[in-house]
């Protein structure tokens, strides 16, 4: 597959880089270029992160941090099983419990809650940083749900973490998991409370809570242009007490053409 010119492979970790010292020097250049390439499209073309991540696989099977990676670009096409086979095998080679909450992930995408959970009570997780310890009370939490057990899942996300006004790179995902699953037990004034939290935590806008704030409250955003390329006026909703349409309006310098955006993007 095709990487650009400006790829060099240096990009990849130092840790990364040292695991494939143990590969012909050719080799290593050529598996360390197909990794960066799965980084950087990891998460905006899951498909072609997938596909760079098969040939690193197929230079380097036995390298620990290839298996990784494949293993995170079938987990991102939502090739569970796949992903699930690949995280086993880096965590055979590393002995490292990291991948745990992942794995556990994977379980839920099986369709397997129930191992989600003992999983969840392995002593693994005791083995976990505090990163990996909420990602794995997040999976945790979100087997419940797919047990259709909403109030536990809401117990299960209670904790210093979540109570905690420290703001660590979890706290946005943790508030909006709680919010959620309070919303989904009708507790909507505390969801509205928690949402409103989560927004507060969110400085890289990794979650959608403002437009599920909006949503409590009654907002909705619509577009200023229909699709016809006519005003949108005459297709706003009526108002009321509880439904408010809001129109946001960009005019160029001509005055005469219109556009809306109706707030920012949003993902276990």
């Amino acid at each position: 597959m095709p990487i650009p010119d400006d790829v060099t492979g240096h990009e990849i970790d130092k840790d990364v880089q040292q695991e494939l010292q143990s590969l012909p020097k050719g080799l290593a250049e050529d598996v360390a270029k197909n990794l960066v390439m799965v980084a950087n499209l990891l998460d905006e073309d899951p498909e072609q992160a997938y596909a760079y991540s098969r040939v690193a696989l197929r230079l380097a099977s036995r390298v620990a941090a290839v298996r990784e990676a494949a293993g995170f670009a079938a987990y991102a096409t939502q090739k569970y099983s796949e992903a699930l086979a690949e995280f086993r095998a880096a965590r055979r080679m590393t002995g490292s419990v990291e991948l745990w909450p992942v794995m556990a992930d994977c379980e839920r995408g099986l369709g397997r809650p129930e191992k989600a959970l003992d999983m969840a009570g392995g002593p693994e997780v005791a083995k976990l940083d505090k990163a990996g310890q909420v990602e794995m009370r997040l999976v945790a939490a979100g087997a419940r749900r797919d047990m259709g057990q909403i109030d536990a899942a809401i117990v299960t996300l209670q904790s210093p973490e979540l109570a905690s006004n420290s703001v660590q790179p979890w706290t946005a995902r943790l508030r909006y998991a709680y919010a959620d699953a309070l919303l989904a037990a009708g507790r909507e004034d505390e969801a509205r409370e928690w949402f409103a939290k989560a927004i507060e935590s969110d400085k890289d806008g990794s979650t959608d809570a403002s437009d599920r704030l909006a949503e409590l409250d009654g907002v909705e955003f619509v577009d200023a242009l229909d699709e016809d390329g006519e005003d949108g006026a005459d297709a706003l909703p009526e108002s009321s007490d509880s439904d408010v349409a809001v129109v946001e309006r960009d005019v160029d310098d001509e005055g005469d053409e219109g556009d809306a955006d109706g707030g920012g993007d949003g993902k276990v």
